[in-house]
């Protein structure tokens, strides 16, 4: 075989450049193990992130996946990182493997571990038997219930679920939590997303156990209380929802109105009989967090009582200075703190505001310094654990958001400016107040991304409103609160009750005020979690590390947004019970078939960001030519992001079924609320009622290449919270 004549300049050359670039990769990777070495501290707080996203990947399959999968994966990781442990670079990446696969194998143990009958198909009137689990008031009127252990009618044993929930007109005052009820019900299965990608309530209530909802269509009658022959467990459980339920009544038998029910709120955790409008105006103006139990309340209940208790002991001289006050101090704050948690019910973002405040509180016992981060991480795996199903709880993702980020943001500025730590009372004062201003600058922009995507707004004055009413809770309601529930055993609580409504005055009239200024809410059109997901990957990777190339996390961040901002609405959007459409109109509008005032067309319209909806004509044309309309149905070209020719890019919107036989002749896209039992020729694309109740809601882009749909069904898989409704029929 020849050998071929290179030039010994050419090898010397391409030697050189082989060794330059051998040489810089030896530089990035020295660099990276250099940074990696520093940030040594930080490495366990990856360790929720991590697991958390095996999580995430778990809930984002779309078919159950086999229960040995994500234990397996964590075995042979764990064997690799064994195997690998000489080399950093892989047992670092089979570690990382190893805690995923375990938070894989978290969420579906839990699945497994909540499995109970859900109901798939309307069931009643049947009479309805059950032990009052929980009571709850509702704004509009009427109360809802929830009962465990329910005996339904006819209903075979095996497909009994372990709780429904119920909403009628009025429990009684004489019906408690444990009392054995019965009456008369109509029973749904637990309602679908209104729309692709939108909340699912079904999932949350196979986590709750809840197997079904409805409403009674009888008085109810209590025909004993049980409490006393239950578990030790469960009596303690059904002692607390009483407690709840008595503690609400006398909140609001001292404070009338919606000064009571915020007060409740704040006490008990029962945010059912907060009036409407107030709800909506703490929210429009970014006040919203006053009224979830999280770290400002948990902080300042554990807080007073600390201080009350250990300033108690300190009068008496002997006591302190012979005894740990300070521990005894601790301790009684973490017991106070843990009967706050019960309570208020132990939501996702008061159970990461008792596990910080009682690590805290551990450390002073054990004479230790709690690092602020690593509380925060320990909240996150702690939470995880137990619940994985919060990881797409707004309430877990905007908890953790501001506290990461408020955390992080402190942490460099007492790293950059420790004069900030001499205790001067001036200096105190102008630390409180710019405290208190950068606290709720940076809370908001860090919760902003997840109020966007699970509320689809945007408060822009909400950095004012907290100016003023975050002090107001904190200086004044919450002492009163504390007071109140020392002063209940006397039948005194009025004594602190009605101060601390003078500060929830003062805190509503803020929250009206602002609500009320133009402009105040921007909303904000839905976009994919994908977004939310890179978005949430820069902020940890920014608020995680504490050397420069944090600032690398801004990349992906600003990248979310893009993402977020570039996402384009669905054009059509059809009920899922086949009772209306919803299409987008010249400018961006929606415009709604059938009555607005219903819940799934109200979160269309929330969800497309705008505020109000656009006429549907009854006959006749639309404004802007966009729908034509008669009493069998409607046509639609829109003028731009049709998915055919001009000449024949008909969408045709039918209500009746008379329609169909012009409309299967003529349409390119045939959507009828009824079922169509014949062909359509000149359809590419037909979605009946059929497709309806197999699939759930329809949303379609009229793209270039062709109309596009998902479905509810496509969004949520086939999962245990998801019902088997039949396959897709063949095309038409």
């Amino acid at each position: 075989m020849a050998r071929r004549n290179i030039p010994a300049v050419s090898i010397r050359r391409e030697g050189k450049e082989a060794a330059i670039i051998g040489n810089t990769g030896y530089k990035l990777k020295a660099m990276i193990a250099q940074i990696l070495g520093q940030e040594r501290d930080r490495w366990p707080l990856w360790v929720p992130v991590f697991f958390g996203v095996g999580i995430a990947i778990y809930f984002a399959q779309t078919l159950e996946p086999e229960l040995y999968l994500g234990a397996g994966i964590m075995l042979a990781a764990a064997v690799t990182a064994t195997i690998v442990r000489a080399r950093p670079a892989l047992l670092t990446l089979a570690l990382i493997l190893c805690i995923g696969a375990a938070g894989f194998s978290v969420g579906q143990w839990r699945t497994q571990r909540v499995a109970a009958p859900v109901i798939q198909k309307k069931v009643g009137p049947v009479t309805l038997t059950g032990q009052v689990e929980k009571i709850s008031l509702l704004a509009k009127g009427g109360t809802r219930i929830v009962l465990a252990h329910p005996n339904i009618g006819q209903l075979p044993i095996d497909q009994v679920p372990a709780k429904v929930r119920i909403t009628v007109r009025s429990a009684g005052d004489e019906v408690k939590p444990g009392d054995q009820v019965k009456l008369r019900a109509i029973l749904l299965p637990p309602p679908e997303p209104v729309a692709p990608g939108a909340y699912d309530f079904a999932r949350q209530a196979w986590f709750d156990q809840v197997g079904a909802v409805g409403y009674g269509v009888s008085g109810m009658q209590r025909l004993a209380s049980q409490i006393d022959n239950q578990s030790l467990a469960d009596r303690l459980l059904m002692s607390i929802s009483r407690s709840q339920v008595v503690i609400s009544a006398r909140i609001r038998q001292a404070l009338e109105g919606e000064k009571g029910a915020v007060a409740a709120a704040l006490m008990t955790g029962d945010r059912g009989g907060i009036p409407e409008i107030v709800t909506q105006n703490l929210r429009d103006a970014g006040l919203a967090h006053l009224l979830a139990i999280s770290g400002l309340h948990m902080g300042l209940m554990a807080a007073l009582l600390f201080f009350a208790v250990r300033g108690g002991f300190a009068l008496w001289e002997n006591v302190a200075l012979r005894y740990p006050i300070k521990k005894w101090a601790a301790a009684a704050a973490l017991i106070g703190a843990f009967g706050y948690l019960l309570l208020t019910g132990a939501t996702v973002s008061t159970q990461r505001a008792f596990i910080m405040t009682s690590i805290v509180l551990l450390a002073v016992l054990v004479d230790r310094s709690a690092i602020s981060m690593r509380l925060v991480a320990w909240a996150a795996m702690i939470v995880l654990l137990f619940a994985p199903e919060s990881i797409w709880h707004a309430g877990f993702q905007m908890s953790f958001a501001a506290v990461v980020a408020l955390i992080a943001t402190y942490e460099t500025l007492r790293d950059r400016y420790p004069y900030f730590e001499r205790k001067s009372l001036r200096r105190r004062i102008g630390l409180y107040v710019g405290g208190t201003f950068l606290t709720s600058l940076v809370a908001g922009l860090a919760t902003a991304p997840y109020a966007a995507y699970h509320f689809n707004r945007f408060v822009d004055f909400g950095l004012a409103a907290n100016l003023v009413a975050v002090p107001i809770m904190a200086l004044w309601i919450m002492p009163w609160a504390v007071a109140a529930y020392g002063l209940m055993v006397f039948g005194l609580e009025q004594l602190a009750l009605v101060p601390m409504g003078w500060g929830i005055d003062a805190v509503l009239y803020v929250a009206g005020q602002v609500a009320n200024w133009p402009g105040a809410v921007t909303p904000m059109p839905a976009f994919p979690i994908a977004a939310l997901a890179t978005f949430s990957i820069g902020g940890l990777w920014l608020c995680l590390w504490t050397r420069r190339w944090r600032m690398l996390g801004i990349a992906p961040m600003i990248f979310g947004t893009m993402m977020a901002f570039a996402h384009r609405g669905p054009d059509i959007l059809i009920d899922r019970d086949a009772k209306f459409f919803g299409v987008r109109m010249s400018g961006e509008g929606l415009s709604i078939s059938g009555r607005h005032q219903n819940f799934a067309a109200e979160r269309w319209l929330r969800r497309a960001g705008k505020t109000e909806f656009r006429p549907w004509p009854r006959q006749g044309a639309s404004p802007d030519n966009w729908l034509t309309c008669d009493n069998l149905g409607c046509l639609y070209r829109p003028a731009e992001g049709a998915s055919v020719a001009p000449e024949s890019g008909v969408i045709a919107l039918v209500t009746r079924e008379a329609a169909l036989s012009e409309d299967c002749q003529s349409a390119e896209v045939v959507i009828s609320l009824t079922p169509v039992r014949r062909r359509c020729p000149s359809a590419h694309l037909v979605i009946d009622r059929f497709d309806l109740w197999r699939h759930g809601s329809h949303a379609v882009w009229l793209t270039p290449e062709g109309p596009s749909v998902r479905t509810a069904a496509d969004a949520r898989g086939r999962r245990p919270w998801t019902r088997n409704r039949g396959q897709k029929r063949a095309k038409k």
